[in-house]
């Protein structure tokens, strides 16, 4: 579960990186095999969303990671995504998700599955999820 909501920003801050994180290490996860470039895709990712240093990026992954393993629903963190981000901020996240998801060069079943999962909680237009789907395929060459 992320830290409860605070008065204090920096806690609050804390709270929507780590729930962020999560959902690109919830895409990471649902592939079977492990991939380098899904790990790289997560973390440029973090460091494009929240200006965060390599150093910072890796250690937020981590806790992640952990949080992912120990969590049992999205709910939690997409209901914090939900209260701090506007549309365009969620649509960039969900557009880092895909890059982690094609990082491989491959889409399994359960990345797209986790995708529709959490744009659909994040109450993204279908339309606007898949022109992500669409920009991130090109950027990886797929499309």
């Amino acid at each position: 579960m992320p830290p409860a909501a605070s008065t204090d920003p920096a806690a609050g801050e804390h709270a929507l990186q780590l729930a962020t994180a999560v959902m690109l290490v919830e895409v990471m996860r649902a592939d079977p095999s492990f991939h380098a470039g899904e790990r790289e895709a997560v973390l440029a990712g973090l460091r494009d969303k929240f200006a965060l240093s390599d150093d910072e990026a890796q250690r937020l992954t981590e806790l992640a990671e952990d949080a992912a393993k120990r969590s049992t629903d999205l709910f939690s963190f997409t209901s914090r995504i939900n209260e701090r981000f506007e549309m365009p901020q969620k649509l960039r996240m969900i557009e880092h998700m895909w890059r982690v998801a094609y990082a491989d060069g491959h889409l399994s079943a359960h990345e797209r599955h986790v995708l529709w999962r959490v744009a659909d909680l994040l109450h993204v237009p279908q339309g606007a999820y898949v022109n992500a789907r669409i920009r991130a395929e090109k950027e990886a060459g797929i499309g």
